[in-house]
This record gives C-alpha cells, sequence and structure tokens, in this order.
C-alpha cells in the first residue's frame, strides 16, 4: 500500500494557509500511500510515526486540503470519506477494490459527454459530477 513520494506537498493551491508541522506531517503521510485512506486510518498512521497529530486537527486539515484540490474524496462502500493525493490532476475517476482497497485512475470521456448533454437538455449550468466504480481487483476475484 505505502509507495515513497518525492517530497511532501504541504502547500495549498488557493487560498493562503499557514504551514504547520502538523499540515506538514499529514502531507508526508499521504505521499507515501498509493491508495485512498480514512481520517482515522491516516491519524492511527501518524501516531505510529510518532507524530503527534490529533484526529480532529487530521480531519481538519484533510478537508482543508480536500478543499483546495490537492486531494481526492470519495465515499468507500461503507459511506466513509476517504483521501488520496493523486497523479492526474484533471477531472477523473477512480475503480475501487471493495476488498483489498486498490484504486485505478480512469479516463472516462464518455461518461463527460452523458454528463455534459444531459445537464444542456435540462438547462443546468455549472455542473459537477463523481463517478467512481466498486468492484473486485484481479487479485482479489482470483483468491475467491
Amino acid at each position: 500500500m505505502s509507495v515513497p513520494s518525492a517530497k511532501p506537498q504541504a502547500q495549498r493551491r488557493g487560498s493562503e494557509q499557514r504551514v504547520t508541522r502538523q499540515r506538514v506531517a499529514v502531507a508526508t503521510a499521504l505521499d507515501s500511500l498509493e491508495d485512498f485512506v480514512s481520517t482515522q486510518e491516516l491519524h492511527r498512521l501518524l501516531q505510529e510515526r510518532g507524530e503527534p497529530v490529533s484526529l480532529a486537527t487530521t480531519y481538519r486539515i484533510l478537508q482543508s486540503m480536500a478543499d483546495d484540490g490537492q486531494l481526492d474524496v470519495m465515499r468507500n462502500g461503507e459511506g466513509e470519506a476517504v483521501y488520496r493525493r493523486c497523479a492526474v490532476e484533471h477531472h477523473h475517476h477512480h475503480l475501487l477494490c471493495r476488498n483489498c482497497g486498490k484504486t485505478v485512475e480512469i479516463e472516462a470521456p464518455a461518461v463527460e459527454q452523458w454528463a455534459q448533454r444531459m445537464a444542456r437538455e435540462h438547462g443546468f449550468t455549472q455542473v459537477a459530477h463523481t463517478v467512481e466504480m466498486y468492484g473486485l481487483c484481479p487479485d482479489c476475484s482470483a483468491a475467491q
């Protein structure tokens, strides 16, 4: 599940936010992960690393990073918000394994065209959407 990254990205893209020790610890931990992680899982990882960041602060930092577009946020099979730094910075979707949590970023031009067409047909503007697909990855499928 862990893949080290070059450097933590504690800077915010939008509004200025003070870069604190806690924000750097959260950013560094996220940069070391490949898959989506819940706030509680990330908090547990921070504690294991000896980073004294409270659960409330972890929630607050993740939310501000998500609001600023630094993280992808989606709901897992239990409806819990999970977070991940994404490799692509443009709109995309995900395939998520219900068993192990493996995630694959996917492009879906047909979905984009359909969403635009539906919005236009119904007179909607400034439309956003998310499409997340859940299933079993090849490894989990083979293990069954």
